[in-house]
């Protein structure tokens, strides 16, 4: 329906008017399903109409989905393949609070933006952090309460009543490239900071070797993916919404054999075979490809 649906005349990342054409997508802006955006989706390669600024480089969807409609598919998503990786998924949030503790004078609240099922924030309650967290999918956070007794809210971040000044880290994993409005959520990220709290985010690098040269079918160009940053997008937008990046390095990614195999069709049928399916299972593999950003940035309080 058309009316689920936002023509953006400025750059969600500078509010640049001066934005072009960038990429004729290949989704129709009819018939978006929860399918489609869930977390282990293997649409790659499927994009909308893309714009591109010539202020910043920021490359976003155009038109794209209303905050309202998308923050309504994703309160239906039900993943259940995410939770069965969530050993490996572990293993890419550990590196974070590893990072976080030896940056921050002292262990605080963590609040999660995007938390699914849990997994970060439990590895960070192991930790001793005072957790809290933001979910839209029902199902997700069902399944944090049932697996790990956690109590997240849930809901739309860049609308909910988070109380400012408050927490000392807020972590964004592979969150902002899904939100057609990204200031607004990195603005509502600095106002439930404390004073020189940490953020981190995790989002895709459309400049990356990898990107480049997977070309169309990059696994990061998908139906859920809205905006795509560069180094340089990501600075003007962090500092619009008052940060100052102090570090950035490429992010890793832990998943086990057998996932890898289900983003294949032409391996995925081989996961029938009971036996090879849970062996697979067991099998953990990093994937180093440095095609997302990890950044870690300070509230900053000159601003």
């Amino acid at each position: 329906m058309k009316e689920d649906y936002i023509f953006l005349t400025r750059c969600p990342a500078c509010s640049s008017p001066g934005i072009l054409p960038y990429k004729k997508g290949t989704i129709p802006y009819t018939g978006l399903s929860e399918e489609q955006i869930k977390i282990t989706d293997s649409q790659y390669g499927k994009t909308w109409d893309m714009s591109f600024c010539r202020v910043c480089g920021h490359i976003f969807a155009n038109p794209c989905p209303k905050p309202e409609f998308i923050f309504h598919l994703y309160s239906r998503v039900e993943d259940p393949l995410y939770s069965e990786e969530a050993e490996g998924r572990a293993k890419n949030f550990i590196r974070i609070l590893r990072y976080l503790a030896k940056v921050m004078p002292k262990k605080g609240r963590l609040f999660d933006v995007g938390a699914a099922t849990g997994i970060l924030l439990d590895e960070a309650r192991r930790r001793d952090w005072d957790v809290a967290g933001i979910e839209p999918s029902t199902w997700a956070v069902r399944t944090a309460q049932d697996r790990y007794g956690l109590s997240i809210l849930q809901g739309y971040f860049e609308a909910a009543e988070i109380g400012k000044k408050t927490y000392d880290a807020v972590t964004m994993v592979d969150i902002i490239e899904h939100t057609p409005l990204p200031y607004k959520a990195l603005a509502k990220a600095r106002d439930i900071l404390k004073p020189s709290g940490v953020l981190c985010i995790v989002t895709p690098d459309i400049h990356s070797p990898a990107a480049r040269l997977a070309g169309e079918r990059w696994w990061h160009y998908r139906p859920g993916h809205l905006a795509f940053f560069s180094r340089r997008s990501l600075d003007t937008i962090l500092k619009r919404a008052g940060f100052k990046i102090f570090k950035n390095r490429k992010y890793a990614w832990t998943f086990s054999a057998h996932y890898l195999f289900s983003r294949k069709p032409s391996l995925a049928g081989l996961l029938k075979n009971k036996r090879l399916a849970s062996f697979l299972k067991r099998i953990p593999i990093k994937l180093a490809l440095g095609d997302s950003f990890e950044i870690y940035a300070r509230k900053d309080e000159r601003g």
